[in-house]
């Protein structure tokens, strides 16, 4: 049977509200009182309910964490940050994969703040209008990392997309690049519009453009990369932005399949940079994402608001940088 509070304050001969004392650690309680409470909890193996606790106390010490695809490793990346930060604020985490279901999300949503979480944070780049509704109308903190939700009014940790697509394009003009192709991802829509922004503006200096035709939309995926080679091949860009990693190799191997030189012929730069971009040969040319750093600001973000301190900035950009690789000339 489970030992409830009553069995430690019956067998300590002490009220329970002296063990409740113990338990969250008020000093308010005599040391001998409190060595005779602890050596009886240690002894009946006593683990406090921590629904009620936070029911009486009106905190969980939990957050909720939703992730679009617990499997990518750029989310791994980022939900490794946050974690880390959370266990050194003594936090525990409710981890759920939405698999960028918007009808999932929501269920997600709601299903956490019925369990009386103490914040919420979503990992990655969409987030769907119903979810924008909940977030507004949320009882507890909720923060974005991966996206910029300034212009949603929502506190986000994310980098400048924009400006990572504005250098690289720039780079790859210098390199000798006419065409342009981009593959994007349903993942990562906001972030998909500030490097399109950025790709065409310097384009548009240029006196160079991007043709519809030569934007592919995918999920971000290998299989993406390879149908998005197909879809592009025929126009023969001199160089295509991908919006992730493993989109990225699809299209490396997909080029090397049928004869097309990378980078001789195909240069090819990611957004990413998770440790798959060593893997391939040759390796990929990508914006160096800090993820590791994305999920550990927005989960210190999250504490702030639980813990009501002081906010300077909700939308926080970290700093990048571009490593070129194997994959650009």
């Amino acid at each position: 049977m489970t030992v409830t509070i009553y069995d430690v304050a019956r067998e300590a001969r002490v009220s329970m509200a002296t063990v409740s004392r113990v338990v969250n650690g008020n000093q308010n309680v005599k040391p001998e009182t409190r060595d005779k409470v602890n050596e009886v909890i240690k002894k009946l193996n006593y683990r406090p309910n921590a629904v009620a606790r936070g029911l009486a106390s009106k905190r969980t010490t939990t957050v909720g964490v939703i992730i679009p695809d617990i499997s990518n490793v750029y989310y791994s990346q980022l939900a490794r940050g946050l974690e880390d930060i959370a266990t050194m604020y003594k936090y525990h985490s409710i981890i759920s994969n939405s698999d960028n279901d918007p009808v999932k999300e929501k269920e997600i949503f709601n299903n956490l703040l019925s369990k009386q979480v103490d914040g919420i944070i979503f990992l990655g780049g969409t987030i769907s209008e119903e979810i924008k509704d909940l977030i507004n109308k949320s009882s507890v903190p909720v923060v974005v990392s991966g996206t910029n939700g300034k212009d949603d009014g929502i506190a986000s940790v994310n980098i400048d997309f924009k400006a990572a697509a504005k250098e690289i394009t720039s780079q790859l003009i210098t390199n000798g690049a006419k065409s342009f192709a981009f593959v994007g991802g349903d993942y990562s829509k906001k972030a998909q519009e500030d490097v399109l922004a950025g790709l065409q503006e310097v384009l548009s200096q240029h006196q160079l453009q991007l043709d519809n035709d030569l934007i592919f939309n995918g999920n971000e995926t290998y299989k993406d990369g390879v149908r998005a080679f197909e879809s592009l091949k025929s126009a023969k860009p001199d160089a295509i932005l991908s919006i992730s990693d493993e989109q990225a190799i699809g299209l490396v191997h997909s080029a090397q399949d049928v004869g097309v030189s990378v980078p001789e012929s195909l240069q090819i730069v990611s957004f990413n940079n998770t440790r798959l971009v060593e893997m391939v040969r040759p390796q990929l040319s990508s914006v160096i994402q800090p993820l590791y750093d994305i999920g550990a600001v927005g989960m210190r973000l999250l504490t702030k608001y639980m813990n009501e301190e002081e906010i300077e900035e909700p939308n926080v950009i970290l700093p990048h940088r571009i490593e070129y690789r194997g994959t650009t000339k």
